[in-house]
């Protein structure tokens, strides 16, 4: 076998070349399919009884695999959407393989062949006018805090944007005249722009006027003025939320986190008849199609 078709040169290859240049996938993505090949190797090493730089691609095969999935379910509790997760890392290195490794094309074959496991998928949360409208009377707008939140919930509630593309927002990203839209950075790399409703547009601009930053600086900062964690948007909306239930019990029965603002937002676009596609497109799907699964449920 040559050298670079070894089990750890494709390995090194699949990360540095496939997904860091090739396909430029965030960190996120590079950090999930990390912990998996992590996760696979520890389990092949106690079951091979050889380190990871001595297996070979061929023991790397369909049954170990399985055996591998139904460990992580069995041993550690993964649930089957998780177990979903790490077979589409596995799946998506053997592709890279297949390109490469051809002469192995009957073990590819095998692994891809490994389906995914079914599992309930539970209805969608999202959040209604009116929980809407609590959430936001929550915000204490005599502090700069409270004004800031307010901004990042309406911006958040409107645009559906994932809480990476929220934080990540720079001033330069933002344009509040004629044709107003945010621009940003989503999964695959790939810029989309969103445009913005009349109430958003007033409230950034409001906002602008307290920040007198420059364009590179981030939309919303902490008390440092550095970029907002993904921790800090989740605590930030959970104190809210609590707040909120004062006045609007139903907030009680819902596990509310940034993922349902973006569920919010789907909602709205298809109670006012907006196509699917163009909803999928609107959120930053890589296909139009990849959302259709869940709006029947949304729709309920």
């Amino acid at each position: 076998m040559a050298a670079n078709t070894t089990f750890p040169a494709l390995l090194q290859a699949y990360f540095t070349d496939r997904l860091l240049h090739q396909k430029q996938v965030s960190p996120h993505t590079i950090a999930s399919y990390r912990d998996t090949f992590c996760l696979l190797l520890r389990y092949a090493q106690q079951r091979l009884h050889k380190t990871p730089a001595k297996l070979t691609l061929p023991e790397l095969n369909a049954p170990l695999i399985i055996a591998f999935l139904d460990h992580l379910q069995q041993e550690r509790g993964t649930s089957a959407r998780s177990r979903n997760v790490r077979l589409a890392a596995i799946h998506s290195f053997f592709q890279y393989v297949a390109l490469q490794a051809p002469n192995h094309s009957g073990l590819i074959e095998q692994v891809l062949a490994i389906p995914s496991m079914r599992y309930e998928r539970n209805p969608i949360e999202f959040l209604t006018d009116t929980e809407i409208e609590a959430l936001l009377a929550a915000t204490d707008q005599n502090t700069w805090i409270g004004r800031r939140d307010r901004t990042l919930l309406l911006l958040a509630l409107q645009t559906g944007l994932r809480v990476s593309e929220l934080i990540g927002l720079r001033w330069q990203d933002i344009v509040l005249g004629t044709g107003a839209h945010v621009r940003c950075l989503g999964k695959g790399r790939k810029t989309r722009c969103t445009p913005l409703r009349k109430d958003t547009v007033a409230a950034l601009k409001a906002w602008q006027q307290e920040q007198q930053g420059c364009l590179e600086a981030a939309l919303f900062p902490n008390a440092w003025g550095q970029q907002l964690s993904r921790d800090g948007v989740a605590y930030l909306l959970a104190k809210y939320v609590a707040m909120a239930c004062q006045h609007c019990p139903s907030l009680q029965h819902k596990r509310v986190t940034p993922h349902v603002l973006r569920h919010s937002a789907a909602m709205e676009l298809l109670q006012n008849g907006v196509d699917c596609a163009v909803i999928a497109l609107w959120l930053g799907h890589e296909s139009m199609d990849s959302k259709r699964p869940a709006l029947p449920i949304l729709s309920t």
